[in-house]
């Protein structure tokens, strides 16, 4: 009966995300798993990878092959070139010239800004470049990395001209209560092929265990969008008061946002230390840790991370993160209510001295 309830769940995430299939997987342990099994899946020695919004988050790295890997696409063949954001706009004339050379098979766009300090992505700027791209050559699969990002406004990138998305379950779509999992959504036959990487080819979708968590990956999805609102309006409260405190957020309290992620420059260490060590005091669990910088796997500077989180690892429940450089940027996101993301950041203020 298990496997009735996974593939329904599957047929709702397709559903609302306007995709023709999806893989909807507690067998992926991050965002950063279903994205490395789309480009596996997708790419074939030879082949070339566009990324169109500047360098992808650190932690590809190493699957892309920036950093030397003996697992990474580089050393299995895959080509990659990168083009970045000109004032965070898309470089246009540079992607069109770039795509009418041809010998692109994929095209990755990273919507959410990761540890770089650009803007994220509106849907608006991507329905743009996409049909770019798509009236040169309609062939390329557009791949957006859409972590971060659902739910945030009133349109999915599959439904102005995407191919494929990807996302993590313990960010928006999880709402707080799925307790791992991502997912890959898009052209069903795409979804097959991500599919046929994840388990094997010719099973696919058709095996995998649902470890007992569908009741809580449909739960989640359900109250998703009302936890995203949290979300929202934790970051623009945040935002407002570090403003008001003399420090630079991304974006202003009163610009659109695309995400849920909000930044705040503090320009030294000690008080981006001291707002993450306060946003650990100020969450529901662990509240009594100290988080300190520390070396962290697929990261080249020392991380600090601050997540008291019933489910660990969520950015859908309020944390705050931060690679130890300057201009020292802390990343803040989440929060399941309002209420407590509010009390989260005035604890964080409160631990600064401020």
């Amino acid at each position: 009966m298990e496997m009735f309830g996974r593939d329904a769940i599957e047929k709702i995430f397709a559903d609302v995300l306007g995709a023709e299939d999806s893989l909807v997987r507690g067998q992926f342990i991050s965002g950063t798993h279903a994205l490395t099994v789309a480009l596996f899946a997708f790419l074939r020695p030879g082949d070339t990878m566009l990324s169109i919004s500047g360098k992808p988050y650190d932690t590809l790295d190493s699957v892309i092959g920036i950093e030397e890997n003996a697992s990474s696409l580089k050393a299995f063949g895959v080509k990659y070139e990168q083009i970045d954001l000109v004032d965070n706009e898309f470089d246009i004339e540079t992607i069109k010239n770039r795509v009418k050379k041809g010998n692109i098979k994929l095209i990755e766009i990273q919507r959410s800004r990761g540890y770089s300090l650009r803007n994220s992505i509106t849907i608006d700027k991507l329905e743009e470049v996409i049909k770019v791209i798509k009236e040169i050559d309609s062939k390329i699969i557009i791949m957006i990395d859409n972590c971060y990002c659902e739910f945030v406004g009133t349109k999915e990138p599959l439904q102005i001209g995407a191919d494929i998305i990807v996302g993590s379950l313990i960010k928006n779509l999880g709402g707080g209560i799925a307790p791992n999992g991502a997912y890959i959504a898009g052209r069903k036959d795409l979804v097959e092929l991500a599919a046929e990487r994840l388990t094997s080819p010719g099973l696919g979708k058709e095996v995998g265990p649902t470890l007992g968590i569908n009741k809580q990956i449909l739960q989640g999805l359900f109250f998703a969008p009302s936890v995203v609102a949290s979300s929202l309006k934790t970051a623009v409260f945040a935002s407002r008061m570090l403003e008001r405190l003399g420090y630079n957020p991304s974006p202003k309290y009163n610009e659109e946002r695309a995400d849920i992620v909000q930044t705040i420059s503090f320009g030294n260490k000690e008080d981006l230390i001291k707002y993450c060590q306060g946003i650990q005091m100020g969450s529901p669990v662990d509240s009594n840790s100290i988080p300190e910088p520390w070396d962290m796997p697929g990261y080249t500077d020392q991380v600090i991370m601050a997540a008291g989180a019933f489910t660990q690892g969520s950015s859908i429940e309020l944390s705050c993160d931060a690679p130890i450089r300057p201009p020292y940027v802390a990343f803040m996101q989440g929060g399941l209510t309002y209420e407590y993301g509010k009390l989260g950041v005035l604890k964080a203020i409160s631990n600064m001295g401020k």
